[in-house]
């Protein structure tokens, strides 16, 4: 079946208007032409797409089906018409990687640096999002190619394994916990108000999946974007935190924190790699997967991302 992309952005129309006429005055076409092509759509497809209704009308489930392919391949179209202008400067292709704070934080700009170095035709452009707005860019076409750390779940990915990284406990300096000495349970961490990232980030799902497990309400009291923000409320002595190792070793330099291990095997977790699952993909895509994934053939061992690699 052959579609012609005028009739799918009139669906697209369609669907964000409301109604059939405003649709057919934004893609500029006759109101009887555009109702044609949507009953032509339906006929040839053998579904309703919208239901009509006195005032206006409601995409069905089929049609917001539709619609979801049709924002996919519009996403897919900007980025060819991206790349290919590209060319024309020398860029060989642009990628657009998102990645979680803490992936930005303990490793990548060093790999990001070696990446570019190898391929200096291809830009990367870099963006800062959680382990879910991460997920979702790159299975809606807004980022090429994501970092996340477990637990990763969306089933339009796959996942490669990338970097180790692990979690440690910050605390203020005067803390009850202060008195004791060695690693600390996630299940002691509990008995206080916990600083953390807001819902989506992968520590604080990974922090709220434990809390259930053990039966207990996670107290994340405060809820601040940034790791610097969590030091240094941690620092005022508001409540205790989990911040990946690296970054709250560089911040004990600098706050009035402590950094204690965490005596969990969830402790340590590995970042992920994710890209859309198809059976190819593009080059520039394919060269960063290549290139970070890690150990020999870890390219062709991934698996969704909402399962382990």
């Amino acid at each position: 079946m052959r579609f012609d992309l005028i009739t799918l952005n009139l669906v697209l129309a369609v669907a964000e208007t409301g109604a059939i006429s405003r649709a057919a005055a934004r893609e500029h076409l006759a109101l009887a032409a555009a109702s044609k092509r949507i009953r032509d759509l339906e006929t040839r497809l053998g579904v309703e797409l919208f239901l009509r209704r006195a005032r206006g009308v409601e995409l069905t489930e089929a049609g917001r089906a539709l619609v979801r392919h049709i924002r996919g391949l519009h996403a897919s179209l900007n980025a060819l018409e991206r790349e290919v202008v590209e060319f024309s400067h020398g860029i060989k292709g642009h990628l657009r990687v998102a990645a979680n704070a803490a992936a930005i934080a303990e490793c990548l700009p060093r790999d990001l640096a070696e990446f570019s170095r190898e391929h200096p035709h291809i830009r990367i452009s870099l963006e800062d999002l959680n382990s879910a707005e991460v997920q979702a860019a790159v299975a809606e076409g807004r980022a090429d190619v994501g970092v996340v750390a477990p637990p990763a779940r969306d089933e339009r990915l796959r996942a490669w394994p990338y970097r180790e990284g692990g979690l440690a406990v910050v605390l203020p300096r005067h803390h009850p916990l202060q008195a004791t000495s060695g690693a600390l349970s996630f299940e002691v961490l509990l008995d206080y108000d916990i600083v953390g990232l807001p819902p989506g980030a992968s520590v604080h799902e990974l922090m709220l999946q434990r809390a259930w497990a053990s039966g207990r309400a996670l107290p994340a009291r405060l809820q601040v974007r940034g790791f610097d923000a969590i030091a240094q409320l941690v620092e005022a002595g508001l409540g205790v935190a989990l911040l990946p190792q690296a970054v709250a070793e560089r911040f004990a330099r600098v706050f009035a924190i402590t950094v204690r291990p965490l005596a969990e095997d969830w402790a340590r977790r590995t970042y992920q790699l994710v890209a859309p699952d198809q059976p190819v993909q593009p080059a520039a895509v394919q060269r960063f997967i290549d290139a970070l994934a890690c150990g020999p053939g870890a390219a062709v061992a991934a698996g969704p991302a909402g399962r382990s690699p």
